[in-house]
C-alpha cells in the first residue's frame, strides 16, 4: 500500500511537449508510472513520446481515466493550469513550477480548497494540490509523479518521508535506502510561502498507512509549517516521527534558500521549530546521516 499515488495511478502531464515536461515524462514512464496523455494548448490531436496530446485537461479526461495531473508550465500560467485541472475534476494535482507569483498561488490554493470542499460534500474524492516549487511525490517501486531521481526509489521500504526541500529529500531517501530501511511514499510539499499541502495534511495519511512504520519530516527555517506539524504529532500521531531542520546555522536576519524561508519575529526561527519538536517528543537530527540512526532508535533497532 502507499499514500496518494500507486501503481494504478493514471497521470496526465500538463506541458508535456516542453523540454522539462518531455524529459520528466520519459523518466516517469521508465519508473513504471502510467502516463496516459499530455496537454499542450494548440497541439491537440498530435502525439508526443508516443502519447496523445490534448488542448485541455478536460479533453484528456474525456478520453482517458485520469487520477493525477502534473504541471510543467511557466510561472505566469502555472496557477491557471492548476485551476484548469481542478475544474476538470482531477483529484490530485502536482505543481512542479518554481517562481509562481504569490498572489496567483493564493488565488489557486483558495479555489482548490473550495472545490475540494464542494466535491467531498457531494460524496466525491475531493481535490488536492501539492506544490508549487516542489519535486513531486513517489511511492517507491510503484509510481513517480515528479522529478526525483528514479534510482533512489526503486526498492520499497516502510519509512514515510515529507520534505520542503528537493535535494534534501533525495539525500534522505538515499540514506534510508542505503541503510536497508527504504521509503514507502515520499512527498515533496514545496518551499514557497503559499503551498497546497502542508506537513500536517500529509501526516495523518502516513498514520493511517499500514505499510508505513515511521515518518521523517525534513523542514527548514521560515514559516510555521513545522510548528503546526509538531502540534499535530503531539496530539494525534502514534507512529514515531523523526525530524531534520535545515538552515539552523543561518545568520540572524539573513534570508536563506526557499522563498518560504522567511522569519517574522520569533515565528519560523530554528529555535521555535526545535522547541516545538521537543514538546512533541520528536527527535531532531543534527546532520542528515543521523536521520538513519534516529529512525532505527525509534523503531527499536540497533543504531
Amino acid at each position: 500500500m502507499s499514500i496518494l499515488v500507486s501503481k494504478d495511478s493514471k497521470v496526465v502531464v500538463v506541458g508535456m511537449t516542453g523540454r522539462e515536461g518531455s524529459n520528466h515524462t520519459k523518466a516517469m514512464r521508465e519508473f513504471g508510472t502510467q502516463v496516459v496523455a499530455g496537454v499542450t494548448p494548440g497541439k491537440g490531436g498530435t502525439t508526443h513520446e508516443g502519447l496523445p496530446v490534448y488542448n485541455t485537461v478536460e479533453d484528456a479526461r474525456a478520453n482517458h481515466e485520469v487520477d493525477v495531473s502534473i504541471i510543467f508550465v511557466p510561472p505566469a500560467g502555472a496557477a491557471d493550469a492548476v485551476l484548469e485541472s481542478a475544474h476538470a475534476g482531477v483529484p490530485l494535482i502536482v505543481l512542479i513550477t518554481e517562481g509562481v507569483p504569490t498572489v496567483d498561488m493564493m488565488r489557486a490554493v483558495q479555489e482548490v480548497k473550495e472545490l475540494d470542499r464542494v466535491s467531498r460534500a457531494a460524496g466525491g474524492a475531493g481535490v488536492r494540490l501539492i506544490g508549487g516549487n516542489c519535486p513531486g511525490l513517489v511511492s517507491s517501486g510503484e509510481c513517480k509523479v515528479g522529478i526525483m531521481p528514479n534510482r533512489i526509489y526503486e526498492k520499497k521500504g516502510r519509512i514515510g518521508l515529507i520534505s520542503r526541500s528537493g535535494t534534501l529529500t533525495y539525500e534522505a531517501a538515499k540514506l534510508l535506502g542505503d541503510a536497508g530501511l527504504g521509503t514507502s511514499t515520499t512527498v515533496g510539499i514545496g518551499g514557497d510561502p503559499i503551498i497546497g499541502t502542508t506537513f500536517a495534511d500529509v501526516l495523518p495519511m502516513f498514520e493511517a498507512d499500514p505499510d508505513t512504520d515511521a515518518v521523517v519530516v525534513i523542514g527548514e527555517i521560515g514559516g510555521a509549517d513545522e510548528e503546526a506539524a509538531a502540534e499535530y504529532i503531539r496530539n494525534n500521531m502514534k507512529k514515531p516521527v523523526v525530524a531534520f531542520i535545515s538552515g539552523r546555522t543561518a545568520p540572524a536576519g539573513k534570508r536563506m534558500g526557499h522563498a518560504g524561508a522567511i522569519i517574522m519575529g520569533n515565528v519560523g526561527t530554528a529555535e521555535s521549530k526545535l522547541a516545538a519538536m521537543a514538546e512533541a517528543n520528536v527527535p531532531v537530527a543534527d546532520t542528515m546521516p543521523q536521520i538513519v540512526d534516529l529512525v532505527k532508535q525509534v523503531l527499536g533497532q540497533t543504531a
